[in-house]
């Protein structure tokens, strides 16, 4: 098979991120411009998404056409999808801006469960919302399904921790039996937030409750760089990758799957 270059990213480029087919990058850079880089013609597409960097560039599911998320330095969201009239090339339009003025926005991830499209945003304080999208065919609407720390114990314990980044892994398993869930893991200086946890969605009572808990005995706090689940071999895993430069695989017998974090 004949390699091809797909993309040279500048010095500029603080982040990317390929589609779901792996034929599409897009790449963040610390001017605020994105890049989409395409396998085929035409080559690539480039434009001005804000005035700070960009420090994370996500994929929404397929299924919603080709659109990135944005997460920028000053702890905004963007959202962006390609559209194309009649006889004129591609553009990308803005389709919402998600902003708090109390806390900073530091990662997303996306995910389907029954056909509606999961949104999950990490903040600078510890916090987690879950967006759905109300409408399939437009981006802009979104509703807050659910928001609460990333915390077994009550809040007032320990208090409200300042955090540097997250990491975000929608299960990807589908199914009609199947709950929504994912993994999602902070870099904080409180070792309660720090640990990964395994949150998944209560059909009866239509809220998200912590399933799981990652640790070891000799666990001590560290902070999670990253979080992943293993591609499905009969079973999955998630990953965990933490500041300690350690990787820990764990098997999850209530899914008999894996997460690696």
């Amino acid at each position: 098979m004949t390699e091809r270059q797909v993309a040279e990213l500048g010095p500029g480029t603080a982040c990317c991120g390929w589609n779901h087919c792996g034929r599409r990058l897009a790449a963040g850079a610390v001017d605020g411009s994105v890049s989409v880089y395409d396998s085929q013609p035409p080559p690539s597409f480039k434009w001005q998404a804000h005035e700070q960097a960009i420090v994370n560039v996500v994929w929404l599911p397929p299924e919603y056409g080709d659109a990135i998320a944005c997460v920028c330095a000053d702890g905004t969201l963007s959202l962006w999808e390609e559209v194309a009239a009649d006889d004129q090339l591609p553009t990308w339009r803005n389709c919402k801006i998600f902003e708090d003025g109390n806390s900073h926005i530091l990662n997303v991830h996306f995910g389907l469960h029954l056909g509606i499209l999961k949104m999950v945003t990490a903040y600078s304080d510890g916090q987690v919302k879950v967006y759905e999208l109300l409408d399939s065919l437009e981006l802009d609407k979104w509703q807050l399904q659910a928001e609460f720390q990333n915390i077994t114990d009550p809040i007032s314990r320990f208090g409200k921790p300042a955090c540097t980044s997250a990491s975000i892994a929608w299960n990807p398993r589908r199914g009609g039996s199947q709950q929504a869930s994912f993994a999602i893991g902070f870099n904080s200086d409180s070792p309660h937030f720090n640990s990964c946890k395994i949150w998944e969605f209560e059909e009866a009572h239509q809220r998200w409750l912590p399933l799981v808990e990652l640790g070891s005995p000799e666990d001590t706090g560290d902070k999670v760089c990253a979080v992943a689940w293993a591609p499905n071999i009969g079973r999955y895993s998630c990953d965990q990758a933490l500041c300690a430069f350690i990787s820990i695989i764990w098997l999850l017998a209530c899914y008999s799957q894996q997460l690696i974090s």
